[in-house]
């Protein structure tokens, strides 16, 4: 299938209601474009969280419409704890997010859509965005049941792959 700008996508997401997406590499600003291309080509509703300090006017209408939930850091449940409720109150979920956490070079992913997935029993659905092919990757879905290091290393090997935009961040 053909997206916008000659981006294809490999893979199927699965029929569910609810997921967790860690996509990967996330190098580049792009990287979130290239998404809402693949979830409107698609004719995905998706989910994305961001800092709750970006959704003010103007732009709170958008990410809200494009499916953007604002997380507090400072909360005293912390961010996995805000979203396996959100979890448990939807009864549709698809979350997307970076698992590497920031567009910069980082030493290790973030685990906390880990232990969400855990708590709630949704399936992990991982995602390589390839730049270097112009490829969405749709991994098959995992099911984390054991130790969060090693399901975060099938998951990253799921991805490995996948050429960022700016490689050198990854």
């Amino acid at each position: 299938m053909r997206v916008l700008g000659g981006w294809r996508i490999e893979g199927e997401l699965p029929a569910t209601r609810q997921a967790i997406i860690p996509v990967a590499p996330h190098t580049s600003n792009w990287d979130f474009f290239v998404g809402v291309f693949v979830m409107l080509a698609l004719g995905l509703k998706l989910s994305f969280l961001g800092k709750h300090t970006i959704f003010r006017f103007p732009i709170n209408s958008v990410l809200r419409w494009l499916g953007g939930i604002p997380v507090d850091r400072r909360s005293a449940q912390g961010v996995v704890g805000q979203m396996v409720d959100e979890f448990e109150q939807r009864h549709e979920l698809i979350l997307a997010l970076a698992p590497e956490g920031t567009r910069k070079k980082v030493s290790e992913w973030k685990r906390g859509f880990l232990h969400i997935a855990r708590a709630t029993q949704v399936p992990v659905i991982p995602v390589g965005f390839d730049f270097s092919r112009k490829v969405i990757d749709i991994r098959p879905p995992m099911m984390i049941t054991g130790d969060i290091e090693s399901e975060l290393l099938r998951v990253k090997q799921a991805v490995a792959h996948a050429v960022g935009k700016n490689p050198q961040h990854a």
